[in-house]
């Protein structure tokens, strides 16, 4: 099977309309996908589907840089592609001219990453196995030739890895079993974001705790006295069973940061999310020993693997946030998982935008069933809207996400979605922008 072409497609969802997605910082965002579908001369007409998540405006950069990195893989056979998928993303994140642009952060990043998962949407695919069959299937040492260690050594080798691996994988088919049948637990931010009034946000709490969820997340960062009075109202819904999270994206300074979290520790928090700016390593270190034992969580926009790192090497977190299209596709998602289970500290993916929870679920099975093997403070993310626009849309059940069995990473788009939220010329924009203009 060869690569022969593609095609790159900017998609956004008008969410700023009702404020779902709204947080501190992201306050007016349309959840958008740039999007890429492999071509390939297979007679059985297998494509490869992949996106990388942006909020809006500046999708159309993402689409441009996809369109120029993708022209690298084209022309190769899917084999030479997977024989070394370390050497494949390296290809892609420190192409010679490219990587001035980089290296290995920002639109470039995001550009291979949406690159990247579709090259393993088309090999699980051509394998007739979901993403997560297709690693846990995997021995270990061909696992760990997924990731690329550069930068890694001096916290993690390919020895070390491969003495993880190996050390879960007699047992791994005991918790796909145990996968297959109870499920991945999750927790809600869809109950919780910085646009909805009080009583919408009390509404959802309340449907949700009827649901059989447990951990949910709300939204603050620029008024204190209303988060105050939010982080109150929802841990008087759900109880002093029950799992409360925050996040802030990034909004504080440190000392605010230090202050802040002080003030709301009293309502029992899990985690307090991205407090401050995701590049500051040496800030998070900070925070974290001024507010212990309340815990922090980021990578949402950690940059890559040797951010993360810092973050797991300095115990700065408590909760390590990998994220599907930040970092530049499952290997070197993989190679932090890796990370976090060596350091004893749980990975928890992010998945607060559309289609982020269809690739994590295949993300938090690999990572039970092959890497940590532990359930041990883990619940993945789940946002309740967008779902429909998949061809394999995620399914959460009791709170709890369900094992997907279609083959492929679940990336790809319906075709009457794609056409309608095409971005300016499909019917949900083309209606508000008649010129066609970039908004």
């Amino acid at each position: 099977m060869r690569i022969t072409g593609f095609h790159v497609e900017d998609v956004r969802f008008p969410t700023s309309r009702s404020g779902a997605g709204s947080d501190a910082v992201n306050v007016d965002p349309d959840y958008s996908l740039a999007y890429v579908v492999l071509e390939t001369d297979d007679p059985l007409g297998y494509t490869g589907h992949g996106f990388t998540f942006t909020i809006g405006r500046g999708n159309e950069v993402c689409a441009a840089a996809i369109r120029s990195l993708a022209e690298r893989v084209v022309g190769s056979r899917l084999s030479e592609l997977t024989h070394d998928m370390a050497e494949t993303s390296r290809r892609l994140t420190n192409e010679s001219q490219m990587r001035w642009l980089g290296p290995e952060k920002g639109v470039i990043h995001l550009a291979a990453a949406a690159i990247l998962n579709a090259v393993y949407d088309l090999w699980a695919r051509s394998e007739k196995k979901p993403l997560w069959k297709l690693f846990t299937d995997m021995r270990p040492q061909d696992m760990v030739r997924l990731v690329d260690f550069r930068y890694l050594l001096d916290f993690l080798t390919p020895d070390e890895a491969l003495e993880m691996l190996d050390r879960n994988w007699r047992s791994r088919a005991d918790r796909e079993r145990e996968m297959l049948d109870q499920g991945y637990p999750a927790y809600t931010t869809s109950v919780g974001w910085y646009g909805y009034p009080d009583d919408e946000i009390r509404r959802r709490v309340d449907v949700a705790v009827a649901e059989g969820w447990t951990h949910f997340k709300l939204k603050v960062g620029r008024n204190v006295e209303q988060d105050v009075r939010r982080v109150a109202l929802v841990r008087d819904a759900i109880g002093a069973g029950r799992y409360l999270m925050v996040d802030a994206n990034q909004i504080w300074e440190v000392p605010e940061a230090i202050d802040r979290i002080q003030t709301l520790a009293p309502y029992d928090l899990y985690w307090v999310e991205e407090p401050t700016s995701p590049d500051d390593v040496r800030g998070y270190a900070a925070i974290a020993a001024a507010v212990a034992p309340v815990k922090l969580a980021a990578g949402e926009h950690t940059q890559n693997r040797i951010v993360f790192k810092q973050l797991l090497q300095d115990r700065s977190i408590g909760f390590c946030q990998v994220d599907a299209c930040r970092l530049a596709g499952p290997g070197e998602v993989l190679a932090v998982q890796l990370m976090a289970a060596k350091a004893g500290i749980p990975v928890c993916p992010h998945a607060g935008g559309v289609g982020l929870p269809e690739y994590v679920q295949h993300l938090a099975f690999i990572d039970y069933i092959a890497v940590s093997a532990s359930l041990k403070d883990r619940a993945l993310e789940y946002v309740e809207h967008l779902h429909e626009h998949f061809v394999h849309p995620v399914h959460v059940r009791g709170g709890r996400y369900q094992v997907p069995a279609a083959p492929g990473y679940s990336a790809e788009l319906r075709r009457a979605s794609l056409e309608h939220y095409r971005f300016p010329d499909g019917e949900a924009w083309a209606r508000d922008n008649p010129s066609g203009h970039l908004t």
